[in-house]
């Protein structure tokens, strides 16, 4: 998961049709537009495109700009086909983009297509980290109480769901599908947000299924099914010098598949702030053939780009994995490489029973500067 954009545009960004920028500017709600194709359920001509994309709302042209969020409630309902362009220019940062909005519901069983194949030549982020980052699919920003709902998000040039700066947002029975191979197209990303609940959710993605990054509080997973894809990943933290604290995380009753790592909690080996990872539980999760099942990693260092002797500054601590099983697609199934200067605290392992899928059916558990106990956990896992 490469770092998701820290800024977007002040807009409700939407291209279903001119009907939802007219309502959208009744409201006071700034509209801007990308290119894209609409097709309706029922669709009289296949492949034929309903109303284009509509002109952008200019505020001003019919009344001032909101001083504040718009607060009336919004519902969108999508139950056709949603196709964003090729032309990368058509994008002013991101495709769908919801900002500071009270009370807003996207409901449906309509797909909202990146069409992400078109572009993904264009991305360099395995080669530069500080690459320019294609247009994510959907965006919440700066909202209150938002709920996704019953859609397909689909090939995302860059994430399918980024939510930042953003309190009680519920997403439920979505599905987001992508290849494995597909460039940093990570299912949802959620960055300096309270209160979110991601729960009876399908995910297939080239990178994390779900990201939480820094400033993130009370986290609900519940009902996950993750796979291809990196798996559930708290960070990367540490890589700027704002960051603030990830707290109160609970996963439950996921399943994850054919993944590169399972759960996963990294931060930076040269952190640039001074942060806490705290207060995670993990319960009742089950591993399918995953690489990296449980694994915590300070020493995370994408492109060789940190100093080898960087000291953390990230504190992980009051990590619980509890009711682990499945399979592991490499031998080592738990890994816990903390950081020599500020060791890992409060690492617990309950009732974790992973395999080795491989032949020979050995399994292992690899853990530096790590203190905290274990029970019901194989002696080969059991590492604290």
């Amino acid at each position: 998961m490469v770092s998701s954009t820290r800024r977007t545009t002040s807009s409700l960004s939407a291209t279903t049709a001119a009907a939802i920028a007219a309502a959208a500017a009744a409201l006071m709600v700034s509209v801007a537009f990308a290119t894209a194709q609409y097709t309706p359920a029922t669709s009289a001509a296949p492949g034929a495109a309903a109303a284009g994309a509509a002109a952008p709302y200019t505020p001003g042209a019919a009344g001032a700009a909101p001083s504040g969020p718009c607060t009336s409630s919004i519902i969108l309902r999508l139950d056709g086909n949603l196709l964003g362009t090729g032309d990368l220019n058509a994008y002013k940062t991101n495709w769908i983009e919801v900002e500071h909005v009270d009370n807003f519901a996207i409901n449906g069983h309509g797909i909202i297509d990146g069409q992400g194949p078109l572009v993904w030549t264009h991305n360099q982020c395995n080669k530069n980290y500080n690459c320019k980052i294609l247009p994510n699919s959907l965006v919440i920003d700066y909202s209150t109480n938002v709920t996704v709902r019953g859609i397909t998000l689909k090939n995302s040039k860059f994430f399918h769901l980024n939510i930042y700066e953003s309190k009680n947002v519920v997403i439920d029975k979505v599905t987001i599908t992508s290849p494995g191979d597909s460039p940093n197209t990570d299912g949802i990303h959620v960055g300096d947000s309270t209160n979110i609940t991601i729960s009876s959710t399908t995910i297939a993605a080239g990178d994390d299924c779900i990201s939480i990054g820094p400033g993130t509080k009370m986290v609900r997973v519940n009902g996950v099914r993750c796979g291809p894809g990196h798996g559930i990943s708290v960070g990367s933290l540490g890589r700027y010098k704002d960051e603030k604290d990830v707290e109160d995380i609970i996963v439950t009753n996921c399943t994850i598949k054919g993944t590169t790592n399972g759960l996963r909690i990294k931060s930076y080996e040269d952190s640039k702030s001074q942060l806490r990872a705290t207060k995670f539980l993990y319960d009742g999760i089950t591993m399918d053939n995953v690489s990296y099942p449980i694994i915590i990693d300070q020493k995370y260092c994408p492109n060789n780009i940190c100093s080898a002797s960087g000291t953390s500054k990230v504190a992980v601590t009051d990590i619980v994995f509890k009711n682990i099983v499945g399979t592991s697609a490499t031998p080592e199934a738990v890994t816990l490489n903390c950081a020599n200067n500020l060791p890992c605290q409060g690492i617990q392992l309950h009732n974790v029973d992973l395999k080795y899928a491989g032949q020979g059916n050995t399994t292992l558990s690899v853990c530096k500067n790590v203190a905290g106990k274990s029970s019901n956990v194989a002696k080969e896992l059991a590492c604290v």
